[in-house]
């Protein structure tokens, strides 16, 4: 079995430091002993940098297993971006401003001066991109106006590269509409049907059929029974390599291990060591605190941003694995500050944690989390509201999976003892929060279950303005 080079170097400057000529003579000798002879002539590049594009409402923290998988083949942290737009919902319509959002353009130029920040930082003459869903326009824009040389791969996990719906009379100018400006532009790049911008090698990942935005009907876009002309091949694009898995949901084409394997070969043409997590014995954890806008317009609502929560605070406390109960003192306090970032907290990676986030307008939001297997600056942590139908509860427990959907009956999912959790069908995945709304009573534990992951937090009560998420790694 044979080491990259660039891991070897990782491992020997890590634990030698020492001079160059050292370093290459002990890469000789890893490879030589886990190859059982001679090393093999390979490159002496370091790996490319590779940016992490996010999708519609998402932000870079859902990378955060990603990046751990790189990490551990080899992969120099420093080489490894997650950005975060500020405002990453879509307008309902592409080309007319809206509060709270962004047209692609917008996103593509915040990728482009990320993209030269990340050239700039590392030296390196070109990134990888890899992008899940809407972040795929934002790549494809940015290549195909003028980005393409600071490209070598684009990676595109269940991108709609063909719309969720192509429908040239329904919301005509909306970025997902297939028969729209934006798609018709990018999927036509001078000629009919060139979809590629030359230049970068190209890779899309989707599902078999279990991506909720590439079905033929519309179910998942509030019109059920009505043909979308979409089908479960939309995400492909004709000249690039278009991987196909199995079973995988909408996000997991971009989050999931299989995703991590097949962008992995793409880039060096070989597979990873292994997609499991290679742990560290203690972690500095940190991240961004981010909330809601709240418009002035009552017609536009809310929406999710990824903007500093200047002024919230944050307590951060270990908690006992089987009942959610805090142990001792809290590990963590802190005021957000204008830059929205908190930490470094450095704790054992064998402790599960509870975040507490509050602002004024939102309620005290309990984050209870399964251990940190590594380091990251992505624990990103968004404050919450509670709805007109969580104050008539006396607690409410949310199950949240960012990084992909329950599925029934593909995924095992329990919730404070209900199997299959409340709220979740069988069919297509494309729900990714259960809630249970329960009664006044003492606080008491709550667990949950995803497919062998258990998560244990405790019920708060709405009358003290508290909401309590249990947020999976998975």
């Amino acid at each position: 079995m044979s080491i990259s080079l660039f891991v070897c170097v990782e491992r020997v400057a890590d634990v030698a430091r020492c001079s160059r000529r050292a370093v290459l003579a002990g890469v000789a000798a890893l490879l030589a002993a886990c190859a059982g002879g001679p090393p093999a002539v390979v490159s002496q590049e370091p790996p490319p940098p590779i940016v992490f594009v996010h999708g519609n409402g998402d932000t870079g923290g859902l990378w955060l297993t990603t990046i751990w998988r790189f990490e551990s083949n080899g992969w120099p942290t420093t080489r490894l971006h997650a950005i975060d737009l500020p405002y990453p919902l879509a307008r309902d319509a592409d080309d007319k401003p809206q509060p709270g959002r962004t047209s692609i353009a917008e996103y593509q130029q915040f990728l482009a001066a990320e993209v030269d920040r990340v050239l700039a930082a590392t030296g390196a003459r070109q990134v990888v991109l890899m992008a899940n869903s809407r972040g795929g326009y934002a790549v494809r824009s940015f290549i195909a106006n003028g980005g393409a040389a600071k490209v070598s791969h684009a990676i595109l996990g269940g991108v709609p590269n063909h719309g969720i719906w192509a429908n040239p009379s329904f919301r005509p100018t909306n970025e997902f509409n297939g028969a729209g400006p934006l798609l018709m532009a990018l999927n036509n790049q001078g000629e009919p049907g060139v979809e590629l911008t030359k230049g970068p090698k190209w890779m899309t990942i989707r599902s078999d059929a279990n991506d909720k935005y590439a079905q033929p009907d519309g179910a998942w876009i509030g019109a059920k029974g009505t043909p979308t002309n979409v089908t479960v091949a939309g995400p492909e694009l004709r000249g690039a390599d278009n991987v196909v898995i199995p079973g995988i949901d909408h996000r997991e084409t971009a989050f999931g291990p299989q995703a991590f394997a097949a962008a992995y070969r793409f880039i060096t043409g070989r597979a990873p060591r292994s997609t499991d997590v290679t742990p560290q014995p203690a972690v500095a954890l940190s991240g961004l605190v981010s909330g809601l806008g709240l418009g002035n317009d009552p017609t536009q609502g809310s929406f999710v941003t990824n903007l500093p929560l200047a002024g919230a605070t944050l307590e951060v406390f270990a908690v006992d694995a089987t009942t959610g109960e805090r142990r001792g003192d809290a590990l963590w306090r802190q005021s957000i500050g204008a830059d929205g970032r908190w930490g470094p907290l450095a704790v054992s990676s064998r402790t599960p944690l509870e975040f507490i986030v509050a602002a004024p307008g939102y309620a005290q939001t309990h984050i209870y989390r399964s251990p940190f297997l590594r380091s990251s600056q992505l624990v990103n942590l968004r404050a919450a509201v509670l709805t007109d139908a969580d104050r008539k509860a006396g607690a409410v427990v949310q199950l949240t999976r960012l990084r992909g959907y329950f599925g029934l009956p593909r995924n095992h999912v329990v919730l404070d003892g209900q199997d299959p959790a409340p709220g979740l069908v069988p069919g297509v995945a494309g729900v990714s929060t259960a809630t249970v709304r329960l009664p006044p009573g003492t606080p008491r534990a709550v667990a949950a279950e995803l497919d062998g992951e258990r998560l244990v937090g405790r019920s708060w009560p709405v009358a003290g303005n508290h909401l309590v998420q249990l947020e999976l790694h998975q």
